[in-house]
């Protein structure tokens, strides 16, 4: 399915640079390999599972128009494959997202809708809009093609750097990690697989402990695209089979991590995508690990929040 993936979202999707640097890898103490997807169209790894799925829908479904939820980037990459597919397209995002974010959205043409995520329900309000307009919801990690899609990013990995010990991705619902992971261990069978999370948003870490799914309160991390609230259905028992653990970062070591890849590296990731560098920065990972893929997932900060961090 990702290699099917692939093919169907290259029209939109682009294949994203692989950087290095020896001065973080002295650091960690380890060699590291960073996949860009800060460099990707919308500015993070999202446009590789919404195009996945907006391109799969028959054109009775495209007439109808795409609904999604989102704090930011998912809504960014539904919005440019809606578009790039001639579909309307209505997202719903909590009030107090990224304002870049937002303003980002709408200037895909998008409808947006926002809502109290201290009071309110997303799927809720989406499930009321879908009532009304008949749209086709494109979920946000929890669907076959969107995970597929997601592991298109490991597959360019991996055909770029076919031999690492390790790859190491954020999750949030557990698109991209369960994604990255199926395409990595179809070219490399033995490659470790490792989550990222912060811990003020750790319900995935906690769910891998428990060995059931486990929700939590609603998250205060700096890492706005790390919030869901609980691993996805479908995600979490591919992440329970494949990845080898959970690691958990501080706040401090998020900011850290992004001053470190913006003055250091010379490239702007925001605080979700520095999560699985953080981890590595920051010594989390196994001490027999000595080679490794790191997921930076996206770019997309407003101006005045990287200012304050």
């Amino acid at each position: 399915m990702v290699r099917q993936a692939a093919d169907r979202i290259r029209p939109l999707a682009q294949w994203t640079p692989v950087l290095s640097s020896q001065t973080f890898d002295a650091a960690a103490g380890v060699r590291a390999q960073f996949k860009c997807e800060n460099f990707q169209k919308g500015g993070a790894f999202k446009i590789r599972g919404a195009s996945s799925l907006v391109f799969s829908l028959s054109r009775e479904e495209i007439a109808r128009g795409v609904i999604a939820y989102s704090s930011g980037n998912h809504a960014q990459a539904t919005a440019i494959a809606a578009k790039h597919a001639g579909a309307a397209c209505t997202i719903v995002m909590p009030a107090d997202a990224p304002r870049s974010k937002l303003e980002a959205t709408r200037a895909q043409g998008a409808s947006v809708t926002t809502y109290d995520r201290r009071v309110e329900s997303r799927e809720a309000v989406t499930a009321g809009i879908m009532e009304r307009t008949g749209a086709v919801l494109i979920p946000p990690f929890d669907h076959p093609l969107i995970i597929a899609g997601q592991g298109t990013a490991a597959l360019e990995f991996l055909h770029d750097y076919p031999v690492m010990d390790a790859l190491i991705a954020p999750v949030g619902g557990g698109g991209l990690l369960s994604g990255c992971a199926i395409a990595a261990r179809s070219v490399h069978p033995k490659i470790r697989i490792f989550g990222a999370e912060p811990a003020e948003a750790n319900d995935t870490y906690l769910s891998f402990r428990k060995g059931e799914r486990v929700e939590i309160a609603q998250q205060n991390t700096i890492a706005d695209g790390l919030r869901s609230p609980a691993p996805g259905k479908i995600t979490f028992p591919i992440l329970q089979k494949v990845a080898e653990d959970i690691l958990l970062v501080t706040e401090e070591e998020i900011r850290s991590t992004l001053k470190f890849l913006l003055t250091r590296l010379k490239i702007l990731v925001e605080p979700s995508g520095a999560v699985a560098a953080a981890a590595v920065l920051h010594h989390r990972l196994p001490a027999d690990v000595k080679w490794v893929g790191v997921i930076l997932s996206g770019g997309n900060i407003d101006f005045d929040q990287l200012a304050t961090l």
